[in-house]
């Protein structure tokens, strides 16, 4: 093809798009408006898929006489906090705040466990109808039904979700959790490479879970980066890839962006796709940490895995009454965090204004290295013991692997791992290298006045050595060490008007962090407020990903909060600005 008749093709084709954006209506369509699909439309979908269709409630509706009479809400109440549990639940987020919905005017629409609140079970944010896909064609069917009605898209796998981004109020979900095949291949070529390009990977279905990834991959004799988790209930394939993917073992190999070799997708004209270094590169860029439910239904991912090699775990737990000597005792913690990049550590911290508990981990590194390592710590802290300070756990330990490692800590019986169903609406920062070595007790008491933050050490080591050009992802991941996060909550029932207020005190408290840190974070986890989220999850790279969006996804059928795209939307996501 001349460049003249590219240049004329491009042109077109945009100019297509464009047309039929502005001929399309700018609302979406929600159940309970005339433009919803009737029971014969539904009929039409349900002939073309493989399941029929499911009618997702919150799964507190157990609990309520109008429910089904076969609802269980002893099983319910039993399982509120289990993730694989909730990830099960087609109507369930892992964080029940996203389940409710607030008006304008501060009524709630929820289905509270609570049944003595007297509040009637309601729909909240939850979806009216959708598929339960369980192939690329019940996905291909269910995307181009949602372009044909106009309908307002919602895209879910676990609902490990602390923006909420799968679910939303009276709309239609498309359901990948039962996407599950595994495939290993010692020897995977990707679509459209040369034959000598292999690589030792594994693919993973959207539907496979971090505890069925790393079983696969350890009965290989592997390991692969990934996420932590009550269970290993979140999703190893989607949302946490798509927005960067950050694990305890991402020093030693990279984010799970840096370890993906190739995606799967279906997008908003229902094609299905493979998105390597060799094919649509750029959508396979994007897809490398520009945000997840943006271009389109990821299906499965094939990941890089490595060899499984023995690893040193550092536990640390430590508290005061005395502010004075546990603020010494944190602004050393933060002061040590070069050196532990360089010795290959990664891993989590809990931390309150006068508490610490540490549990990280280094590949391939002896107890040996790893106790020159920390015991310059552990020395300042033993030295303020006579201070107050009491420390209950301060020791070095060996594993054969990364999995015996993650077995022993994050079994749904006993985690290291923030509980799961608890309303938790989150805010976070990245904090780079240069900030902690020039300012460690400034970043010190700001953290301990927050009063309860998980620090994860997930960055530094192999996550600089990249080239922060080489995928969507934010650029801020490649010169940071740590992502903190910290949150608010509340009970069932609380009223919109406290909800409001507190929403205010986190982002009074993101102010205070911002200051010292800057306004970068992990798009996973992370405010929903935030006030220029454009550069604060995307960066330099927002207007590539913004251009490549409109390409994959000309008629702006996946909209999420926050997402790539977000800002030509109204604040509920339904109407175009």
């Amino acid at each position: 093809m001349t460049p003249l008749i590219n240049i004329v093709t491009i042109r077109l084709s945009w100019l297509l798009s464009a047309v039929a954006t502005l001929a399309s209506p700018q609302c979406r369509c929600l159940y309970g408006q005339k433009c919803w699909p009737t029971p014969s439309d539904f009929s039409s979908l349900e002939a073309q898929i493989s399941q029929p269709l499911i009618y997702p409630l919150p799964p507190a509706s157990a609990c309520y006489p109008t429910s089904d009479p076969s609802g269980n809400c002893t099983d319910v109440q039993t399982n509120q906090f289990n993730g694989n549990w909730r990830s099960n639940q087609s109507g369930s987020m892992q964080s029940p705040n996203f389940e409710s919905f607030i008006f304008d005017n501060g009524s709630i629409s929820a289905c509270y466990l609570n049944t003595t609140l007297g509040v009637p079970c309601q729909q909240g944010c939850v979806p009216i109808i959708g598929v339960d896909a369980r192939s690329v064609g019940d996905i291909q069917a269910g995307v181009r039904f949602a372009v044909e009605h106009n309908l307002r898209l919602a895209v879910k796998n676990t609902g490990h979700d602390y923006l909420g981004r799968s679910t939303a109020r009276g709309s239609f979900l498309i359901w990948t959790h039962h996407l599950k095949n595994t495939t290993y291949n010692a020897s995977f070529v990707p679509a459209g490479a040369p034959s000598v390009e292999t690589y030792d990977a594994i693919t993973l279905g959207a539907g496979v879970q971090w505890n069925e990834a790393y079983d696969a991959v350890q009965a290989q004799g592997r390991t692969l980066v990934g996420g932590v988790s009550e269970g290993g209930s979140v999703g190893s394939a989607g949302g946490w890839v798509l927005g960067g993917g950050h694990s305890a073992i991402a020093p030693a190999y990279g984010l799970g962006v840096d370890n993906v070799i190739e995606f799967n997708i279906v997008t908003s004209n229902g094609e299905y796709l493979t998105a390597n270094s060799h094919t649509h590169a750029d959508l396979f860029w994007a897809l490398r940490g520009g945000g997840g439910g943006t271009y389109g239904i990821v299906t499965s991912v094939t990941y890089r895995t490595h060899p499984s090699v023995p690893l040193t775990a550092f536990y640390f737990a430590a508290n005061s009454t005395n502010n004075e000597t546990f603020n010494n005792l944190f602004a050393e913690f933060v002061r040590l965090h070069p050196n532990l990049s360089e010795a290959g550590f990664g891993g989590y911290a809990i931390v309150s204004s006068n508490g610490i508990g540490v549990f990280y981990i280094a590949l391939n590194v002896t107890q040996a290295q790893a106790n020159e390592t920390v015991d310059p710590f552990l020395t300042f802290a033993q030295n303020l013991t006579s201070q107050g300070l009491d420390i209950s756990i301060a020791s070095t330990v060996p594993y054969l692997s990364f999995y015996s490692w993650y077995t022993e800590w994050y079994t749904p019986t006993f985690s290291a791992a923030p509980p799961v169903g608890s309303i938790d609406e989150l805010a976070s920062r990245l904090i780079s290298r240069d900030t902690i070595e020039h300012n460690p007790e400034g970043i010190a008491n700001a953290i301990l006045a927050l009063d309860g933050v998980v620090w994860h050490f997930v960055a530094g080591g192999a996550v600089s050595k990249v080239d922060p050009e080489s995928t969507g992802l934010n650029p801020a991941w490649r010169k940071a060490l740590a992502h903190v996060v910290w949150s608010t909550g509340w009970v069932e029932g609380t009223p919109a008007s406290e909800i409001k207020q507190l929403r205010a005190a986190l982002a009074q408290s993101l102010k205070n962090v911002t200051d010292l840190t800057g306004s970068s974070a992990y798009y996973n986890e992370a405010s929903m407020f935030e006030l220029n989220p454009q550069y604060t999850f995307f960066g330099s790279h927002y207007d590539k990903l913004k251009v490549i969006k409109n390409v994959y996804d000309p008629v702006g059928l996946f909209v999420v909060t926050e997402g790539v795209g977000s800002e030509d939307w109204d604040t509920s996501l339904n109407c175009r600005r």
